[in-house]
């Protein structure tokens, strides 16, 4: 942002004999320099880049969210498709009343299952302002497959994260992640992720990954990568317009020597209640999803289509939203 413009007017108390005195434009200058905030975690790094690329799906969906109370909400979701699951889910949300800021509230409960039993449960709480506890479970077919545990610290200039996923005392094998954030500046942050994994499918028993992570935000975009020993992760993202939000995204993995480079976009029509997301990548997939707002009634229709060239495959999906 611009520094606010200073008066021309220099009192005596800020000026003698041609010299400006100690506390008066220095410090306007010192107090105008980068103020430091929480970079967020590390897994929200290239949020803003991917939040612009499309979510595609195939077939028939409906799903209907039905607020009960201020703090719990319910979905019914029917899915027809050729490609995945087809079938009915239950959703539930429910949201506390325990507030550290005016637009969060916890604990969050939210889930979803099927007649066969698949499940997918989270639980997000936090304790202080600074502390914060997130929990996912899944299950298949009423059986437990995947469990995660994570706490994330947020600091004035940082945010320390550490995550268990899939702990198992008696096969003696699990999943540990730490990640670290920094605010070097305003627009830089900088940060590092340790993957350890222990168990005997794992060659020699354990095996341990680091990479390193960078985020650089302008004022209408942002840089942001991660690198190490696995692959390398680019995301650039550029705000064009209030209408116009573009994104690039490169992905490599050293160990398959495979590189994928995508380009996405989103464009917002407010006063046509119509939001489109677009994209292209360099398998020769091409990707869009249409949302449109049918007011005043509360319904949403989604219209998805996917394409691949080379394997002249090409998906058609139609959704409405009730609620």
């Amino acid at each position: 942002s611009s520094n606010p413009p200073i008066s021309n007017d220099l009192t005596d108390s800020s000026q003698q004999d041609g010299k400006i005195n100690p506390g008066t434009l220095e410090d306007v200058n010192s107090s105008q320099q980068d103020v430091k905030i929480n970079p967020g975690t590390l897994d929200e790094l290239h949020k803003k880049c991917k939040d612009v690329f499309p979510i595609v799906f195939e077939g028939a969906k409906l799903m209907v969210n039905k607020g009960l109370s201020n703090h719990f909400q319910v979905s019914h979701t029917l899915n027809m498709s050729s490609v995945t699951q087809s079938g009915y889910r239950f959703g539930a949300t429910y949201v506390g009343t325990k507030q550290f800021t005016p637009s969060e509230a916890f604990p969050v409960l939210l889930g979803d299952i099927d007649p066969s039993g698949n499940l997918n449960a989270n639980l997000i709480t936090q304790y202080s302002p600074r502390t914060r506890v997130k929990a996912a479970v899944q299950a298949q077919n009423s059986i437990f497959s995947a469990a995660q545990l994570t706490v994330d610290y947020k600091g004035d200039d940082h945010t320390s994260s550490l995550t268990l996923g899939n702990p198992d005392i008696i096969n003696e094998s699990g999943v540990l992640v730490a990640h670290y954030l920094h605010s070097v500046t305003s627009k830089l942050a900088l940060g590092a992720e340790l993957a350890y994994q222990y168990g005997p499918t794992v060659p020699g028993g354990e095996i341990a990954v680091i990479s390193a992570a960078a985020r650089y935000t302008g004022a209408d975009a942002i840089v942001s990568g991660t690198l190490g020993g696995a692959g390398l992760h680019l995301c650039y993202y550029q705000k064009a317009s209030d209408q116009l939000q573009l994104g690039v995204e490169l992905e490599t993995n050293f160990r398959m020597q495979e590189s994928i480079t995508s380009i996405g976009y989103q464009v917002d029509l407010p006063k046509g209640d119509l939001c489109f997301r677009g994209m292209v990548d360099s398998n020769w997939n091409v990707r869009a999803v249409l949302e449109k707002k049918l007011l005043p009634l509360p319904f949403t229709f989604v219209l998805s289509g996917a394409m691949n060239h080379n394997k002249n495959q090409f998906r058609l999906g139609c959704g409405l939203i009730i609620g």
